[in-house]
C-alpha cells in the first residue's frame, strides 16, 4: 500500500481508491502532546486541502487538511476517548479518517517517503 506526505504533514495510505489518512511523526512532535481530536463526519465531502478536522495539543490547536478530494468513510472512533494514539503512534493506529478518493491524479501532487524526509530536513 503505497503511503504519500503533504507538505502540511499529513500522511495517506492509499489502497485502490480509498485513503487512510493521518498526521506525520514529525508533526505530531511540532504540536506537543495530543489532548482531543475534532474528527470529521461519516458522508462528509472535501476538497484537496480544505480543513477536515482538528487536532488539539498542550501548544495549540491545528487543523488537518484533506490530502486528496473525496467523501469520508469512516473516523478512527478509538480516538473520541483516548487521543493519545496520535501521540504513542501518529503513523498506524493513531489514524484520522478513511476517505474515498474523487480524483487519484490528486496523489501526484504528493511526496513519496524520501521526498517527504527531504523535505523535512530543509525546515
Amino acid at each position: 500500500m503505497p503511503r504519500y506526505f503533504t507538505q502540511d504533514h499529513e500522511w495517506i495510505d492509499v489502497d485502490g481508491d480509498a485513503g487512510t489518512v493521518g498526521i506525520t511523526d514529525y508533526a505530531q512532535g511540532q504540536l506537543g502532546d495530543i489532548t482531543f481530536v475534532e474528527l470529521p463526519d461519516e458522508g462528509a465531502s472535501f476538497g484537496k486541502g480544505d480543513s477536515a478536522c482538528v487536532v488539539d495539543s498542550v501548544k495549540a490547536a491545528s487543523d488537518v487538511y484533506t490530502p486528496v478530494s473525496g467523501t469520508v468513510t469512516e473516523a478512527n472512533a478509538a480516538l473520541g476517548d483516548a487521543p493519545e494514539l496520535v501521540n504513542t503512534d501518529a503513523e498506524s493506529g493513531g489514524w484520522l479518517f478513511r476517505i474515498t478518493l474523487s480524483d487519484a491524479a490528486e496523489l501526484d501532487s504528493l511526496m513519496d517517503a524520501d521526498g517527504y524526509q527531504d523535505f523535512i530536513k530543509g525546515l
